[in-house]
């Protein structure tokens, strides 16, 4: 269920063979993201469980069955912001229904990012993955 512009991601780290390649990618996806104004850097926007500082800042557009989902994010950590354009990709766009049915273990799996992360940053990956289901959830 990987949206176009993840499945561009996947396609490119299946053409990446060395880790510091992908890590470099990862970084580069990060600074392509525009900055999240400083007053949305609020402890509302704010994600807890992750090492880095790190805000997710979702908007619903539309309603009901036909709402899409969308966020600005932004972490003090380059690798952080990275992972967060990586989530962008995997979730923009889509419908409030679909946000919930993503296997993002899965589709981040397909990356290979579950064994070279650390796991402070897998347990901040996963807690910004379970903040974008509960805002697409409510």
């Amino acid at each position: 269920m990987a949206t176009p512009a993840f499945e561009e991601i996947a396609e490119t780290f299946d053409f990446l063979d060395d880790w510091e390649d992908r890590y470099r990618h990862v970084i580069e996806l990060g600074k392509a993201m525009p900055a999240l104004d400083a007053a949305f850097k609020v402890p509302a926007t704010k994600v807890d469980g992750c090492a880095s500082q790190v805000w997710i800042r979702p908007t619903v557009t539309g309603q009901g069955a036909d709402a899409t989902f969308d966020f600005q994010g932004e972490s003090d950590a380059m690798i952080v912001r990275g992972l967060i354009a990586i989530l962008h990709a995997l979730y923009a766009g889509l419908t409030l229904a679909e946000v919930g049915r993503v296997d993002a273990v899965a589709e981040l799996g397909r990356l290979g990012l579950n064994d070279h992360l650390s796991a402070q940053r897998s347990n901040g990956v996963r807690a910004m993955v379970e903040r974008i289901r509960q805002v697409a959830a409510a």
